[in-house]
């Protein structure tokens, strides 16, 4: 206690409460029964402070949370879906194969895998996979690689050409780009 304190019950080393006539700043703690003291008050101010930026952080938190396991949820599936696409691409050769000279039994087995193979488009239409249209369309890099550039008469420079193989996309996001033919 200070020397010019005069009050009793102040416990505190320093304080600036009118009955204890200390001109100084007040740095007591919790034990200070001055009633004039308004260290308690700053320190419950302090704690409310501290407590809504705790519940911000919590909400924030939170939220990307959320955020992120709608998006793992929403892409799952896509390494599966890359393994499944060379498969994909092997029933299309299979199909565009020219069956016009070929015996009854060829065109009935083509026939079956034609069968297989729009079911399978429509599992893969399901799960969100779109094909990326290519052909005739302006080269864009987000959704084309250019393998091939050929100068064409007639064409604008930077057009796709030919689609090599096919790109696509799985609920928005780009999981194979298509590898075009691009005209110079």
């Amino acid at each position: 206690m200070k020397e010019e304190c005069t009050n009793n019950e102040c416990h505190c080393e320093e304080c600036t409460c009118e009955e204890c006539n200390c001109e100084e700043e007040c740095h007591c703690d919790s034990t200070c029964t001055c009633d004039d003291c308004h260290c308690n008050e700053d320190k419950i101010k302090e704690l409310e402070n501290e407590l809504l930026k705790s519940k911000a952080d919590f909400i924030n938190y939170r939220k990307r949370l959320e955020e992120e396991h709608a998006k793992f949820v929403k892409y799952c599936n896509e390494d599966l879906i890359k393994q499944l696409l060379p498969t994909l691409d092997n029933f299309e050769r299979a199909i565009n194969m020219d069956d016009t000279n070929l015996t009854d039994e060829v065109s009935k087995f083509l026939s079956g895998f034609k069968m297989i193979y729009c079911n399978f488009v429509n599992i893969l239409k399901s799960s969100g996979v779109v094909e990326i249209d290519g052909n005739n369309k302006p080269f864009n890099p987000t959704y084309h690689e250019a393998i091939m550039t050929e100068k064409q008469e007639g064409v604008e420079p930077g057009m796709v050409l030919d689609v090599l193989q096919k790109g696509y996309i799985l609920n928005g996001k780009v999981i194979r780009p298509a590898m075009v033919k691009v005209s110079e």
